[in-house]
């Protein structure tokens, strides 16, 4: 779910307060990995119960004019199960282990392990969507896997971030691992300038073209969870009522501003008008939301494209506040079914069949979520073919926020995921570890005349396929000459 991050340009100045800020949370790091696993988990605990206790600490930090209810639907109890599913299931997923497999013939006597770290300080940019949720789970799957977090907020939406972070710490977390940078443009780049170990980014495809840029002199790896200008596939006995609720609820939800709201909806052209009849009949009762004025400007600008290129614009503009907008007749090549916008809109584009709606879909290069709605055993085979990271089949958005589930994009959308068991491995550094014992290290003596054929031998045995030949088990028994 991306929003604009709001990171300006880098100019090549780094602000000396991120400098500062990025040295307090490194030097504070090492000594919260140290902390035990499950200590680092009873702050996560304690957190989520502090959630539950007054959840209103937290509705009151999210900038208006979200309500309250949705604010606790689409922010703090997918966060509060974030927290028990870290709980839960980090124990195991940290864990060391041994690697799957049988141990090759010529590594006998060495037993390995892979270990997880945690990667050091990671620099979370979190988005003006979702200000409260996204970052936050990200936050907290850092720290549980022991890193420091230096968390910027979108402009305008401080007042979230400090509240947890205050959470956190009456919860226990030590101080200066967790730092809560300005909100400003200059302080995203100043911080990206100043060398974190990992970046995690929520926001636009711009404002993710630039980070990379920001991060490609210092090598830093980084999670880009990107833009979205979703499809949404309505197969042949496909519930058109529901259809039409996910399609109105996705408009009204956020006041649009979501990144996995539907954007293009491709419809069989013998059912478009009666979903479009369907549509309309919903959107009567959403009411208008004011939009800032780059988005304003910019939906105009699509909607007057779309309507010059035949498309028709259903819904209702009131002044400065735009109630949710259905372009029927538009096609997937049009501006509106191609950008990510954050507004109440969408695109209804008939088409002559799935395999048509699959091939028009592919055409935008954005692929972050999609929903498939129809008999279930055709609308899982469509979701096979989605080009997408998240596919939910005859429902939209909410099954997303499952905390067992990763999220991530691919293409313009992005790459890398956070959340689920898959987010909580990306904060973490994989290390491999192999322990030699008993005296066999037939590799440290200098090469012999033999040395080919056993080798030889050697893969025959492993990789040939049958049984070994008497002339392999004598190659491989065969002794040096005496004195070589």
């Amino acid at each position: 779910m991306a929003g604009l991050s709001g990171i300006a340009a880098n100019d090549g100045v780094v602000k000396v307060d991120e400098v500062n800020t990025l040295a307090q949370t490194r030097a504070a790091q090492p000594g919260w990995a140290a902390v035990p696993l499950p200590q680092r988990l009873a702050v996560v605990r304690r957190l989520r119960r502090a959630i539950a206790r007054d959840p209103w600490r937290l509705v009151r930090a999210v900038p208006p004019p979200r309500a309250p209810a949705e604010t606790l639907a689409a922010e703090i109890l997918p966060l509060a199960e974030a927290a028990r599913f870290l709980e839960r299931e980090a124990p195991g997923l940290l864990a060391s282990r041994r690697p799957r497999g049988d141990r090759p013939l010529w590594l006998w006597g060495v037993q390995a392990r892979v270990w997880r770290e945690p990667v050091g300080i990671v620099l979370i940019l979190g988005p003006s969507n979702y200000p409260l949720m996204l970052p936050g789970v990200q936050t907290l799957q850092a720290l549980t896997a022991g890193n420091g977090v230096c968390l910027k907020p979108a402009p305008g939406c401080a007042e979230p971030a400090r509240v947890l972070a205050g959470m956190l710490a009456e919860a226990g977390l030590p101080a200066g691992v967790l730092a809560v940078l300005d909100d400003s443009p200059a302080a995203g780049a100043a911080a990206v300038a100043a060398g974190a170990d990992r970046i995690v980014l929520t926001g636009s495809a711009a404002t993710g073209a630039r980070v990379l840029a920001a991060a490609a002199p210092h090598l830093t790896p980084a999670t880009m969870e990107l833009s979205g200008c979703d499809a949404m596939f309505v197969l042949d006995g496909a519930d058109l009522d529901l259809v039409a609720d996910c399609v109105c609820y996705g408009l009204r939800l956020n006041a649009g501003a979501t990144c996995i709201a539907p954007r293009r909806v491709f419809v069989p052209r013998a059912q478009a008008r009666a979903l479009e009849r369907a549509i309309v009949a919903r959107l009567r009762g959403i009411p208008a939301a004011r939009l800032p004025a780059p988005v304003a400007a910019l939906l105009d600008e699509m909607l007057d494209e779309a309507a010059a290129a035949g498309g028709r614009v259903l819904g209702r503009r009131e002044g400065a506040a735009t109630g949710p907008l259905l372009v029927a007749d538009a096609t997937a090549a049009m501006r509106v079914a191609r950008e990510d916008l954050f507004a109440p809109v969408a695109a209804l584009i008939a088409v002559d069949g799935i395999a048509a709606a699959l091939e028009a879909a592919a055409t935008c290069r954005y692929a972050l979520g999609a929903s498939v709605f129809g008999p279930p055993a055709a609308a899982l085979a469509v979701a096979a073919q989605v080009r997408a990271g998240s596919v939910v089949v005859n429902d939209i958005i909410v099954p997303t926020a499952d905390p067992r589930l990763a999220f991530g994009g691919r293409g313009a959308s992005g790459f890398g995921v956070t959340r689920g068991a898959e987010g909580l491995l990306e904060m973490t550094a994989l290390k491999a570890v192999s322990v030699r014992r008993g005296a066999f290290r037939p590799h440290l003596r200098a090469p012999e005349p033999g040395d080919a054929a056993r080798m030889a031998a050697l893969l025959e045995l492993a990789h040939g396929g049958g049984l070994p030949r008497w002339s392999v088990l004598r190659a491989l028994l065969a002794r040096p000459a005496k004195g070589k």
